[in-house]
């Protein structure tokens, strides 16, 4: 996905936060918790340190910095910071023509780890949308790890799928959604599962319009969306399916899903794109998932 070199995204309220010192109390919850044992899954590795609810403590935050050196599409094109940034104030304009009352999440690009309120933010534990603290944390590392680990391209719009997504948790919050569909457990039909097929279909629904959100001048933010770059996001959301991260450590077992299979979170992101947001009520078709 191309930004418009003319187009201004300064000021997108985007924040840089790294590790600090000391340490606090605090547990994973939420999504946070899922995005561990997902890599427990398919890394086969234990990563239960990250827990520290579970025993221990959490380094402290460090000092958050306002990204400030990302004026222009052109700045968007060139760094994953400034994009992710950018992509916020895009993502941000189409739920504001949507949702009467919206209000922005705060977006922390993270730096090598930071502690909330939902568990450790950082490359390993992915990008997560913290309820709580109505915040979507993100290490642009992580998209090294996709490519790495699943052979994903992660080009510009994978990468910002994944942040619509994330943004799609923090509609889900502020409707009221959370509140109406409460976790109850993992499987191929849980809310959870639901919850995030959801959230692609949001993320679909915000890029068949993207190209329509614009600058204070009338410039738009981005050009319109290419097959290719569709290829890139659509393999961004098979590369996190349950099934295939399974297959990784060599068993698929459906009833410990958290997101959805490949075929899934593919076939919702479709459906929001064709149909916008409205088309994206994942709770009332039963088995049909």
């Amino acid at each position: 996905m191309t930004f418009n070199s003319n187009a201004d995204v300064s000021g997108s309220g985007a924040k840089r936060r790294g590790p600090g010192g000391g340490v606090i109390a605090g547990g994973v919850g939420g999504l946070g918790a899922i995005a561990v044992i997902l890599l427990q899954i398919f890394t086969g590795a234990d990563f239960s340190s990250l827990l520290g609810g579970l025993g221990g403590g959490s380094t402290q935050a460090g000092p958050e910095t306002e990204i400030t050196q990302c004026e222009t599409g052109a700045d968007a094109n060139a760094r994953v910071d400034c994009r992710l940034a950018a992509g916020s104030k895009s993502i941000n304009a189409y739920w504001a023509s949507q949702v009467q009352g919206y209000r922005a999440p705060q977006l922390i690009i993270v730096d090598g780890s930071t502690p909330t309120s939902c568990g450790t933010a950082s490359n390993e534990t992915g990008p997560f949308y913290c309820p709580p603290e109505e915040t979507v944390y993100i290490d642009p590392t992580f998209f090294d790890v996709l490519e790495q680990q699943f052979g994903d391209s992660a080009g510009p719009l994978a990468q910002l799928y994944v942040l619509a997504h994330e943004y799609g948790h923090h509609v889900q919050q502020i409707t009221g959604i959370f509140d109406q569909y409460p976790s109850n457990g993992t499987g191929p039909y849980s809310n959870g599962v639901r919850s995030e097929l959801q959230a692609d279909c949001f993320a679909g629904a915000w890029v068949a319009n993207a190209e329509k959100s614009t600058d204070e001048n009338g410039v738009a933010y981005l050009q319109q969306v290419t097959d290719e770059q569709i290829n890139d996001a659509l393999d961004a959301a098979a590369a996190v399916g349950d099934d295939h991260i399974q297959a990784q450590s060599g068993q698929v077992n459906p009833e410990s899903w958290t997101h959805g299979s490949s075929e899934q979170r593919q076939r919702w992101f479709q459906e929001g794109r064709r149909g916008g947001w409205q088309a994206c009520d994942t709770f009332s078709v039963g088995n049909n998932l």
